[in-house]
């Protein structure tokens, strides 16, 4: 696959116009959305032992590494090396890790329920569990629309072609959440994050945005 060019003129006022947007509106949801997330906080402790946030270092921008922070759905201690074989599974053979009537499922932690708490499940299926990438925005870690974040254990595996996906910020949402969201193996995933690198736009990301509510709802 070709090398994507991301650094002429248009696209810089493109990147201008979109880091201010990023400032602006999560600067804005955090003081909005600030009640909301305190009885988010309060019905996790309730529900179970341990820290009110998940935090994980992922792949972002330029391959630098960052924090990335979300409501924890997840009971304490879970273990991480079945996903981590997960995931080799899943990009080295395409195997799924299991699937229901929508089709196959490409991610551990919906098909392993007994690590999920009760509030847990509600978060993950409204993906209220993403809302404290906001903070990841504002600090300029992520955008609100650019490829997910890559885990550490995924990106070793990416082949060259595969590692232009971060020539851009990762995104709370993206055109690969709104069209397939685990659905797809990551080969395919990163092919349509791609696709968006090359693509990118104002326009894009508009419309992105404008299909991610529906998205998350209907949990593609």
């Amino acid at each position: 696959m070709s090398a994507i060019e991301v650094h002429s003129g248009n696209r810089r006022v493109y990147q201008m116009f979109k880091r201010i947007f990023d400032v602006m509106l999560s600067g804005l949801l955090l003081v909005l959305l600030s009640p909301v997330w305190l009885v988010l906080m309060v019905l996790i402790k309730l529900d179970s032992k341990g820290p009110v946030f998940f935090v994980q270092p992922v792949i972002g921008k330029n391959g630098a590494t960052f924090f990335q922070y979300k409501f924890r759905s997840m009971l304490p201690n879970s273990r991480t090396f079945d996903h981590v074989a997960d995931v080799e599974r899943n990009f080295r053979n395409q195997q799924p890790t299991a699937a229901d009537d929508k089709g196959p499922i490409f991610k551990t932690a919906l098909v392993d329920q007994g690590r999920i708490t009760r509030v847990g499940r509600f978060l993950r299926r409204t993906s209220l569990d993403e809302f404290p990438q906001i903070w990841n925005v504002l600090r300029g870690d992520m955008s609100f629309v650019g490829p997910r974040p890559s885990l550490p254990y995924e990106a070793q595996l990416y082949e060259d072609w595969q590692k232009q996906r971060f020539l851009v910020r990762p995104g709370l949402t993206g055109l690969y959440q709104v069209s397939a969201r685990n659905r797809v193996p990551i080969e395919e995933m990163i092919r349509i994050d791609l696709e968006y690198v090359r693509r990118e736009s104002l326009f894009l990301d508009l419309k992105i945005l404008l299909k991610t509510p529906a998205a998350m709802l209907s949990g593609i």
